[in-house]
This record gives structure tokens, C-alpha cells and sequence, in this order.
């Protein structure tokens, strides 16, 4: 059961989050600082910085959270259901949330601070997977290169949302490409 302080801090973390966005969208990037942030916020800077190690955190800090509860759900999949299977389903049912917002997803393609960090939080995201997968039965090379393979897919989805201005229908695109990509050595 989650208590009042994890609540509120969500709560905070998403506000800043919002406003960073906001800021980002407006302004641009390397515009917003961290103190136009916490001011739209009404906190201070050291505020801020109780939330988000970095600016780019504000806009990329869900990530960590969302891997972990990724692997949970990798790992708690039938037994017997294939690996390949097993991450189709379980991104399937995360691809819109891992990429929410168009504007976030335009931002991030567009600003390359955000998509360094960005590839930074993906690897630590993955080794969650992987251990996920391993746990699994799949060798650690084998875990790795399925992880690599089912974060193909759901960036090219989500290139492919972007190029139709969102009216692309995700959960057809995702298993389309997964369909595509299924890697040889999982069949």
C-alpha cells in the first residue's frame, strides 16, 4: 500500500514534469533552465533537485519506474510462453504508455541532450529486462539481443506514430512490426 508521502511525491514529480514540458515546448530546451522550471513549479531550484537529478530527468524520470514494472510483468508471465511472446504482450500493453505524449516524443527526436539521456535511462532499462528474460531461461546473450530487438520495435513504432501525426493506430503497428522483427533464434 503506497502512503501519503510516495503519493505526494509522484504528485510533485509529475507536476514538474509538466511544467518542464510546458517550458521545453514553449521556449526550447537549452532555453528553459532548471530555475524556470522550479519557478513554474513555485519551488526553488534545491527543490527541484530533491525530484530530478538533471533537467532532462523532469521529462525522462517515469522511465526507471516504468522498466522496473516491465520486468515484473516479463517475470511474472506463464512460464512456458515463449521469450518473444512474452515481450510482445507485455510492451504491447506499455507502448502507449512509454511514448504518451506526441510532443514529448518531437521534442526528444529534436533535442540531442534529451536523446543521450534518454539511450542512458533505455540501457539501465534493459538490464532490468534482461535479468527479467534470464529468469526466464533465455542465456544472458540471448536475453540481451531480445531486449535490443523488442526496443527496435517499439521505437520504430513509434517513429512511424510520429510520421502520421499520431492517427496511427499503436496497438496494430506494434504487433505488426514485432510480427516483422521476430527474431530467428526465439522461434
Amino acid at each position: 500500500m503506497e502512503g501519503l508521502r510516495d503519493r505526494t511525491r509522484r504528485a510533485v514529480r509529475a507536476e514538474l514534469a509538466a511544467r518542464a514540458l510546458e517550458l521545453f515546448t514553449e521556449r526550447g530546451f537549452d532555453e528553459t533552465t532548471v530555475d524556470d522550471i522550479a519557478r513554474a513549479a513555485g519551488m526553488s531550484k534545491r527543490s527541484f533537485f530533491r525530484y530530478f537529478p538533471t533537467k532532462e530527468d523532469a521529462l525522462l524520470g517515469e522511465l526507471e519506474a516504468t522498466a522496473e514494472r516491465v520486468a515484473q510483468e516479463i517475470s511474472a508471465r506463464p512460464p512456458g510462453e515463449g521469450a518473444w511472446e512474452c515481450l510482445h504482450t507485455v510492451l504491447r500493453g506499455w507502448e502507449a504508455h512509454i511514448n504518451t505524449q506526441i510532443e514529448v516524443l518531437r521534442l526528444i527526436e529534436s533535442t540531442p541532450p534529451l536523446r543521450a539521456r534518454l539511450l542512458q535511462k533505455r540501457d539501465e532499462a534493459r538490464a532490468l529486462i534482461v535479468e527479467a528474460l534470464t529468469g526466464r531461461g533465455l542465456s544472458p546473450l540471448e536475453a540481451d539481443l531480445a531486449s535490443v530487438a523488442a526496443g527496435a520495435a517499439l521505437d520504430t513504432v513509434a517513429r512511424e506514430w510520429l510520421r502520421t501525426g499520431g492517427s496511427a493506430d499503436r496497438p496494430t503497428l506494434t504487433d505488426q512490426v514485432f510480427a516483422m522483427l521476430r527474431p530467428a533464434f526465439l522461434s
